[in-house]
């Protein structure tokens, strides 16, 4: 088994560093971090960045987007072309990591944040050179915190819509939900929690079923009956595209902030 460094053990960071089977080697810049993370999992701290690349073998780069850039020089500065490398920073391609930490055996992530219960759904995608012991051995640390899908890298967009950032929408609509339960007359804790079981019963039935959302939906519709009612207050309120809008808009905004991690790395190279 390959040591695992983290870099960054913020809310993503640490849930991962929390779910692993084996103790990582964590570091952040922030050492109150780890200190609060040590109290949750079995972890071994780095006292420096330089400690933690000379002691593992691949390192998950868990840090905003924005910080990568100066992480940059110091990871080359380790021989990071002899490093293994997953990133879960959203919005910088494979290209642009490879080139900077100069090492094709690079994986991406796209988590959502369900991986601090171990229920994460996570996208990932190889550079196309990067052996297949490395994929595997990405892919298992996926699925030690959720489930793990293989994606063409140009679908993590549209994946961020539909599950990255969806996480929020579904909580929005949960809490619409609720907020319908305080206006009949149950108070908004119990409609929650309602909610939330009626939630889980949708997913048991959606997952055990080969047939088409639309079908379900429909056997719920009795004729006449109460859920037609609010199927077509649904429809009146543009139901369907304003969910489509908000995939859509989530999508968008991953490929703008790649498209900026690209004209930035075009930028350094002309300097």
């Amino acid at each position: 088994m390959q040591k695992l460094g983290i870099i960054g053990c913020g809310n993503m960071g640490g849930a991962i560093a929390r779910s692993l089977p084996g103790k990582a080697i964590v570091y952040d810049s922030d050492p109150r971090k780890v200190e609060d993370l040590n109290k949750l999992a079995d972890i071994e701290a780095a006292s420096s960045l330089e400690d933690l690349l000379a002691n593992v073998e691949c390192i998950l780069l868990a840090v905003k987007p924005q910080i990568l850039p100066s992480l940059y020089p110091l990871l080359r500065k380790q021989q990071s072309s002899k490093k293994a490398w997953i990133s879960i920073a959203a919005g910088v391609p494979l290209s642009v990591l490879a080139k900077e930490l100069e090492s094709e055996q690079v994986v991406r992530f796209m988590p959502n944040i369900a991986a601090s219960q171990k229920a994460a759904v996570t996208a990932y995608a190889a550079h196309q050179n990067c052996s297949e012991e490395h994929i595997a051995y990405a892919r298992s640390i996926a699925q030690s915190f959720g489930q793990a899908f293989a994606l063409n890298e140009n679908q993590f967009s549209a994946f961020i819509g539909i599950s990255g950032s969806a996480i929020a929408f579904m909580l929005q609509f949960c809490h619409a939900l609720s907020m319908g339960g305080v206006k009949g007359g149950i108070p908004y804790s119990q409609a929650l929690e309602i909610v939330s079981a009626t939630m889980n019963s949708t997913n048991a039935l959606l997952s055990s079923s080969k047939s088409h959302p639309v079908e379900l939906a429909t056997m719920v519709c009795s004729a006449g009956g109460t859920t037609i009612e609010g199927m077509q207050a649904l429809s009146e309120g543009a139901f369907d595209a304003v969910v489509m809008h908000a995939v859509q808009s989530s999508c968008e905004k991953s490929k703008a902030m790649e498209d900026r991690a690209l004209l930035a790395q075009e930028i350094s190279e002309k300097r």
